[in-house]
């Protein structure tokens, strides 16, 4: 039996990362530090055979996931499945301003209630049911090959749990920073873990912080 292999990325910085403001299904574009963090990555997997470039269709995943598929001559291809969690309601505002303005539903959204949605969004659960599958669909393609997939951290987050067998409420202890390579396994018997969080290309040349000037 032939396993895919998965490099699964988070997209790099965007100034409401920074901001500590929810973006879920609004189409924020990388920043300076960002753009900077997608071409560390390249460098870092220009040798890495790469069989396809898959990507969300946001554009702060698919710039991205374009920076290593540029260095490699490949096409990116996108796909809604690998998008964010649409958080509705809470998109545009500040952890902040979730705590002051709709107290009960930040709460549930802490605890990390499987069932819970903001208004006009999606809960865990749903998108749980959206991810792994388009995952899947995707690994599936490529047996016995390697494939990227940049996306966003609700859909790391799904990965690692589906990879560790863990419930949608466990507290969460694992790092999901923008562009760290984490590497699964993917075989009709399902997700496994083979190596997480790695910021190895990050560590040097890191460009003047923004905020700093």
């Amino acid at each position: 039996m032939q396993v895919t292999r998965i490099l699964a990325v988070r997209h790099g910085e965007t100034a409401w990362n920074r901001d500590t403001r929810i973006q879920g299904h609004t189409d924020i574009a990388l920043n300076e530090r960002g753009r900077w963090q997608a071409a560390q990555l390249a460098q870092a997997l220009r040798e890495e055979p790469i069989a396809a470039v898959y990507a969300s269709d946001l554009g702060r995943a698919f710039e991205t996931a374009q920076a290593v598929a540029r260095v490699k001559g490949m096409e990116v291809t996108p796909h809604k499945g690998l998008r964010e969690r649409h958080f509705g309601r809470f998109e545009g505002r500040t952890w902040a301003e979730l705590e002051q303005r709709w107290p009960t539903e930040a709460l549930a959204w802490r605890k990390r209630m499987p069932d819970f949605a903001p208004e006009g969004g999606e809960s865990l659960e749903q998108l749980q049911r959206r991810v792994i599958p388009t995952v899947i669909e995707l690994a599936s393609r490529h047996p016995g090959e390697q494939v990227l997939m940049v996306a966003h951290g609700g859909v790391m987050d799904m990965l690692y749990r589906a990879a560790m067998r863990l419930e949608l409420n466990a507290p969460r202890s694992w790092e999901l920073p923008n562009t760290a390579i984490n590497r699964l396994l993917w075989s009709p018997e399902g997700l496994s873990l083979v190596g997480w969080a790695d910021t190895q290309h990050l560590q040097t040349g890191e460009p003047l912080d923004e905020r700093s000037v």
